[in-house]
């Protein structure tokens, strides 16, 4: 039997496929070919994921009975949900909204959002709850591929786009810092405990189904805004929530 490639290098493996930076939306939007109504549906949309991490991480914590990790996971809630007057990553995806003409108590409210994105995100929050901890956490490693994608799309968005500022992108670049903190203990965390093969197997097939979850969203964003006419019932219609 051959030898097993590391795990690690099979995690790397399956960002380098499946990630979603390789999604079609993600070259238009960083191309600048993205209408302004196709960005406010991302926005939008995209809000949908960012408001549900601090509650995976919650139900993560609510599982762990080890104060040291409790202690290192807490920091990715912290991040997104911040403080009572500065904020953290979710005020700043407001921040965003803002900027491209969308009202951030519509954008807050989760009205509109695609009934596909839902049911992706509502999977990935229920993946973290219930499945063992060490696919919990191997699902969380799409980070180790988010830093390129946020640095291209900085640099897209500042190009092609007059909302794109300083203040606007400041979500993404924070996420440039946090992300690789975040990552680092995480994957130390799987390769210490993943083990068995049969371990490393599951670590992989956890890494898979989140890059799904971020896959089958863009899918919905565009197959509702990019081809017209399909928009399901509910989701948000361009001209709705505007500030």
């Amino acid at each position: 039997m051959p030898a097993r490639e590391p795990l690690e290098g099979r995690l790397r493996a399956i960002g380098a496929a499946r990630y979603h930076d390789k999604h079609p939306f993600h070259h238009r939007l960083h191309g600048g070919e993205c209408s302004p109504d196709e960005v406010r549906a991302w926005v939008i949309n995209r809000w949908a994921y960012q408001a549900a991490i601090p509650m995976k991480d919650a139900a993560f914590l609510s599982r762990c009975t080890d104060p040291a990790m409790r202690r290192a996971w807490r920091s990715r809630i912290e991040d997104h949900d911040g403080g009572v007057s500065e904020g953290g990553g979710i005020r700043r995806w407001l921040r965003l909204a803002e900027a491209v003409g969308l009202d951030p108590d519509y954008v807050a409210s989760g009205r509109g959002v695609l009934p596909a994105t839902q049911f992706a995100v509502d999977a990935y929050i229920r993946y973290v709850r219930d499945m063992p901890l060490l696919q919990a956490v191997a699902s969380s490693l799409t980070e180790l591929f988010a830093p390129s994608i946020h640095e291209r799309r900085i640099e897209g968005l500042l190009q092609h786009y007059d909302f794109a500022n300083a203040a606007s992108l400041s979500y993404f670049r924070k996420r440039l810092t946090e992300a690789p903190k975040d990552v680092k203990f995480g994957l130390a965390w799987v390769l210490e405990n993943a083990g068995t093969p049969d371990k490393e197997d599951a670590a992989c097939e956890a890494l898979i189904f989140k890059t799904n979850v971020l896959w089958a969203q863009l899918d919905a964003l565009w197959g509702a805004y990019v081809e017209p006419g399909r928009i399901p019932p509910a989701a948000w219609q361009p001209g709705e929530g505007l500030a």
